[in-house]
């Protein structure tokens, strides 16, 4: 189960779809050449997504997954 606790490394070495849906919300994971350490939030937060954002990135990561 993902929440916004996940690491973006596990999370996309767990889940590889994450990487497409993540850029399409403008937090680019690894495509970008350099890649993001920390969580799912921390990294959501740094684009400056609301915590009720965050929530449902995390609803959408598990509903596809």
């Amino acid at each position: 189960m993902i929440d916004k606790n996940i690491y973006i490394e596990d999370l996309v070495n767990d889940y590889p779809f994450s990487v497409k849906y993540l850029m399409q919300k403008g937090i680019k994971c690894i495509m970008c050449g350099e890649p993001i350490w920390g969580t799912l939030e921390e990294a959501a937060k740094e684009k400056s997504f609301s915590d009720k954002e965050i929530d449902n990135f995390v609803k959408d990561l598990n509903e596809m997954a």
